[in-house]
């Protein structure tokens, strides 16, 4: 059974992380409790196809996951750049690709600074030969971002992050992927980021 967030509220249940990378997707899982994140698997990233995103909106209703936070790599300027972009194209294709299995679980965008980076020292500590790190790396980012994520829910009682929605589907206009949203639309998500908090990147 899947739930889905209301205003201040957030879902009880299992959650993933993401850490989108070119190569490779690290994902991560909580308990029900939402108390540890553990690293779960990585998945090859399939550009073309698209194969990894699929994968992984079939492993979270697999695991009756409530909702998926997906890293949003900012520089410590709070900036984004090309790899905050592409994260956030993943997050839309996740979105699309569990909208397509009908259903609703949200996918949300949560900073993600410097989170490889702790994951590449936490294996070093844990005497994890540097060979041995492109294996699990992923994996161990993508619990750091969920991690990260339930801690802060927690501590704030509320929801956190933006929330990512589909692309709009083709229609009979002939208006594709990218056509923008409507002013409704456009002003709800307005709404929804004030709501929680939310920033728009470059603000500190």
């Amino acid at each position: 059974m899947t739930g889905a967030a209301v205003p201040g509220v957030y879902p009880q249940g299992v959650k993933l992380g993401v850490d989108v990378g070119t190569v490779r997707v690290g994902v991560a899982v909580c308990d029900r409790d939402a108390i540890l994140a553990t690293p779960l698997r990585t998945l090859e990233r399939n550009s073309k196809k698209n194969t990894d995103v699929r994968i992984l909106a079939a492993l979270a209703e697999e695991l009756h996951a409530v909702e998926i936070f997906v890293g949003l790599p900012r520089t410590m300027k709070g900036e984004e750049h090309a790899s905050a972009r592409m994260a956030t194209d993943y997050a839309k294709l996740l979105a699309g690709a569990l909208r397509d299995r009908g259903s609703e679980v949200p996918v949300r965008l949560v900073d993600e600074r410097l989170s490889t980076v702790t994951a590449h020292r936490n294996l070093h500590e844990a005497g994890v030969g540097s060979r041995n790190h492109r294996k699990v790396v992923d994996q161990v980012a993508a619990a750091g971002i969920l991690q990260h994520a339930i801690d802060m829910q927690k501590a704030r009682g509320t929801e956190i992050g933006s929330r990512v929605y589909a692309e709009t589907a083709p229609g009979p206009t002939g208006h594709g992927a990218n056509a923008a949203p409507d002013v409704h639309t456009q002003s709800a998500q307005r709404n929804q980021h004030q709501m929680e908090g939310y920033s728009e990147p470059g603000q500190q």
